[in-house]
């Protein structure tokens, strides 16, 4: 059995819940996907292009979420964000000097010395210029000299489709006010820790980066210069005392890509945060685990819909450990399912099982999330 059998478990909306302008952009969409020619796949990306291009221009960015969030099915949705990313790529202004904003996404792993109590770090960051520095000897963006870095360590929200419109605003500048260059005005969110286990957090560093006309500061990136060094500074400017943070930042993309990326990059190192507890557990305890991943739906899933990976063995039969795994609008269910799949394999869990079908949310008989057990799911339905 693959990892393209798992089914689809999102809720999408029905073509009928978009406004009129969305059901046409969603139409457009759809009409360059089923294009039998170049020719017709162009003129439909076009029109879609037209009409995402105008909802940036006014400003609305309640109405182009709003537009994305009522795709009615994954292949219009995973458009309409390559769509999207690509006018946001191709805004190397005409202006003689432009800015480009540059997202760094941020993972943070923390975890308290104590097992109990909360500790709050701050979202802001001590002494921004440190890392411009490390970037700037790195010759990230390019080699460009002239970029400032928002002090702030921001969530997803803060960049996300709603708020693009107003950041994209910001792009142009005229050459006279190159002298006024300043770091975006971004909206911090502190990392709050508890006691338990380690905690996921994802944040964003967001860079303006002065460019000349037709310049990509984005083309390449030099992460390899300057990762460790921006990751021990964060570690450091953050520090709280009786917090371990360890700090795994990301090459810089633009915002629409920044999105997708930091997303993808938090959910993964959670499943691995989760893995590795959960296996060493079972290993010191019963054995060899059995892992299962199964489609559920889900009402406080982003889409409706969620996978699920349960690590159960067969000498603790009323026993499993759970992660829920989140598939957004643009990704398709195979990519997320092998996601989990190379991390198992990663992990040595040699009994990698599929549950077939869509499941429901709560377990009856626990009162929790639904999971499947090494007892409840065939062997047959073993990865090979």
């Amino acid at each position: 059995m693959g990892t393209t059998e798992l089914p689809d478990p999102r809720v999408w909306p029905a073509p009928g819940a978009a406004t009129v302008g969305a059901a046409r952009l969603h139409a457009a969409a759809l009409a360059a996907i089923d294009a039998g020619t170049n020719s017709a796949a162009a003129v439909a990306d076009a029109e879609a292009t037209e009409t995402l291009e105008r909802l940036l221009a006014a400003g609305d960015g309640r109405a182009l979420a709003e537009a994305l969030a009522a795709a009615p099915s994954f292949p219009i949705a995973r458009h309409l964000w390559r769509l999207l990313a690509t006018i946001e790529r191709g805004l190397l202004q005409r202006a003689p000097l432009s800015t480009t904003l540059a997202a760094i996404p941020v993972v943070f792993v923390s975890a308290l010395e104590s097992r109990d109590g909360s500790v709050t770090l701050p979202g802001v960051l001590e002494d921004p210029q440190e890392l411009a520095a490390l970037l700037r000897d790195a010759r990230e963006f390019g080699g460009a000299q002239t970029f400032a870095l928002s002090p702030a360590l921001s969530g997803v929200e803060a960049i996300d489709i709603a708020t693009l419109p107003d950041h994209l605003a910001r792009l142009t500048i005229a050459e006279s006010d190159a002298g006024s260059f300043a770091p975006v005005d971004m909206q911090p969110l502190p990392i709050v820790t508890q006691g338990g286990n380690e905690r996921v957090h994802l944040r964003y560093a967001v860079a303006a980066v002065l460019t000349a006309q037709r310049a990509d500061p984005l083309r390449t990136s030099t992460i390899s210069m300057w990762g460790i060094g921006v990751a021990q500074a964060l570690a450091r400017q953050l520090h709280v005392q009786g917090v371990s943070l360890l700090a795994l930042p990301r090459p810089p993309q633009r915002l629409v890509a920044a999105v997708q990326a930091g997303r993808a990059v938090q959910r993964e190192v959670s499943a691995q945060v989760f893995a590795s507890n959960a296996i060493r557990k079972l290993r010191a305890s019963v054995g060899e685990p059995t892992a299962i991943i199964s489609a559920h739906r889900s009402a406080d899933a982003p889409m409706g819909g969620e996978l699920r990976l349960s690590l159960s063995s067969a000498f603790a039969p009323r026993e499993a450990e759970g992660f829920r795994c989140p598939i957004y609008a643009y990704e398709s269910v195979h990519d997320v399912a092998t996601m989990l799949t190379g991390l198992l394999r990663d992990c040595r869990v040699d009994d990698v099982r599929l549950r077939a079908g869509v499941h429901d949310d709560i377990d009856p008989v626990t009162g929790g999330p639904l999971l499947f057990k090494e007892t409840e799911v065939p062997s047959s339905t073993r990865l090979q």
